[in-house]
């Protein structure tokens, strides 16, 4: 692979005029802004529906899609929509946040419409979308459709019958909640089909998608609801234990992540199945993917269920290489990025190495001493060419936002690092985009925060917060050609530039 460059932003942080990112003009506008600013790839973020919290990394199925990523102008276009009808709702003032609140009271009502005016049962089309995903949407719409009729409330409090699966009750639901699973069927639609075409048109232009797939489920899911056999519960579908990570120089007392855990025995002795469908599903969405956690399919952190922090948890082992060699012999080869970021040990290493894949260098971490791990690994000078080099992650600080935080000595380390003790504050993100666009790393992925030099208002998650998180748009005043040329002459002086 030649060395290339992208740029990680999210859907959700796109322009539009309908309070969220989605697949209008702007996501084209974008790939096409990609294109011209020399770059290979766009990295978004989980594409599943989201739950309380608003994370793309708690969704309520592993399979399906987000519809507040549906584009309104696509549905004003089939006229199944009308402009007065989405410009009349109320998304926000904000060009550049999200109202989560506003958009589920406001965009839901307005997909309702479209569905009910889109004849969709009488759609070849659809029907054979139905057919072809049969094996997730039918449970996926079912959950979701039930989940409104409990007031959203998650399945682990519905009542008895339709909880524990009995089939009287999914008889009964299904019959009850017809027109509510057809609608959760069409938003499905909807997604994929413009999901697709946006996709097909990157690709076109030469940009490839790197996906994002967390390693866990959440509980609250379609996968956890209908699958109980997979994951680590009891008889009453209770957790046993749940995922997390332990205490380390960024929390005392760990992360509790709350996800059921996998029970690996049962997918061993399925051949994997639902983890070769999964990755299937995955190699269909996107050119690349990126495996968040990928630690946990060495050793896993198992918290007690019930636990009120990570810190009584304990490590247990992974699946390990065995799986991965199942999906290649399998799927065939595909690209994968390794998130084997955290408590990385010689094992974890060892995985890494034997799967293939680049792992992640993430260079905040290098003059940081509240990375628990290896700093000398995440110096530039020391990147392997087989990873994928960041300035920052989703998860972290704005590189500018980082620099202010961090401790004077940890700033003097950096810019002695830099040999640069002149540049000025506010133009300093620059220089730090340019030190690991220059590393040996095939691959370079910067966040568009970085390279607009935004501050942490600007940050898109701080871990185990919530209301505050996967807010930040940017605007399109800020997608611009200076800022475009800027980031081409970047590409192009390291070495990066997409010639396809």
């Amino acid at each position: 692979m030649n060395r290339a460059a992208g740029i990680l932003l999210s859907i959700s942080s796109l322009p539009s005029n309908y309070g969220i990112g989605c697949f209008s003009k702007s996501a084209y506008d974008f790939i096409d802004w990609l294109k011209e600013a020399g770059q290979t790839y766009w990295q978004i973020l989980p594409l599943g529906p989201t739950s309380y919290g608003d994370s793309p990394y708690q969704s309520f199925s592993t399979f399906a899609g987000n519809p507040y990523y549906i584009s309104l102008e696509a549905l004003i276009e089939e006229n199944v929509l009308t402009k007065d009808e989405c410009d009349a709702a109320d998304f926000g003032e904000k060009q550049e946040d999200i109202s989560y609140h506003k958009l589920y009271n406001h965009r839901y009502p307005l997909l309702r419409k479209a569905y009910e005016r889109s004849r969709i049962s009488e759609n070849p089309q659809f029907l054979k979308f139905v057919r072809e995903n049969e094996w997730w949407l039918s449970d996926y719409a079912l959950f979701m459709a039930v989940k409104d009729r409990f007031e959203g409330k998650p399945w682990t409090e519905w009542a008895e019958d339709i909880r524990l699966r009995y089939p009287n009750a999914i008889e009964y639901y299904q019959r009850e909640l017809y027109f509510d699973i057809e609608f959760q069927k069409y938003l499905q639609f909807k997604f994929f089909e413009q999901w697709y075409q946006l996709k097909a048109y990157a690709n076109s232009q030469g940009i490839q998608i790197i996906g994002d797939i967390p390693i866990y489920v959440a509980m609250d899911s379609a996968d956890a609801w209908a699958h109980p056999e997979l994951f680590q519960l009891d008889e009453r579908n209770v957790p046993i234990a749940v995922a997390g990570c332990p205490p380390d120089g960024f929390s005392a007392t760990g992360q509790l992540w709350g996800n059921p855990l996998y029970r690996w025995e049962h997918h061993k002795a399925t051949g994997y199945s639902w983890w070769l469908s999964r990755i299937w599903h995955c190699f269909n969405l996107y050119n690349v993917v990126r495996i968040d956690h990928f630690r946990g399919f060495d050793e896993y952190y198992a918290i007690p269920y019930g636990a009120e922090s990570a810190i009584s948890g304990h490590w247990e082992k992974g699946p390990g290489i065995d799986l991965f060699r199942c999906i290649e012999q399998n799927l065939g080869w595909h690209e994968v990025i390794a998130e084997d970021l955290g408590y990385v040990t010689d094992s974890v290493r060892e995985l890494v190495r034997q799967s293939g894949f680049p792992g992640m260098k993430v260079l905040e971490f290098a003059f940081d001493s509240r990375d628990s791990g290896s700093a000398s690994d995440y110096l530039p000078h020391n990147y392997i060419e087989n990873c994928v080099a960041y300035t920052g992650t989703h998860d972290n600080e704005t590189i500018t936002g980082w620099f202010d935080s961090i401790s004077k000595e940890e700033r003097e380390m950096a810019r002695n690092y830099l040999c640069d003790w002149s540049t000025k504050k506010k133009n300093l993100h620059k220089s730090f985009i340019g030190l690991v666009m220059r590393s040996n790393a095939k691959t370079c992925i910067i966040p568009m925060q970085d390279y607009l030099g935004l501050n942490n208002k600007s940050r898109m998650n701080k871990p185990s917060t919530l209301g505050i998180n996967w807010r930040w748009r940017v605007t399109k005043e800020q997608l611009n050609d200076d800022m475009k040329d800027e980031i081409l002459t970047i590409t192009k002086t390291f070495g990066r530039y997409n010639w396809s």
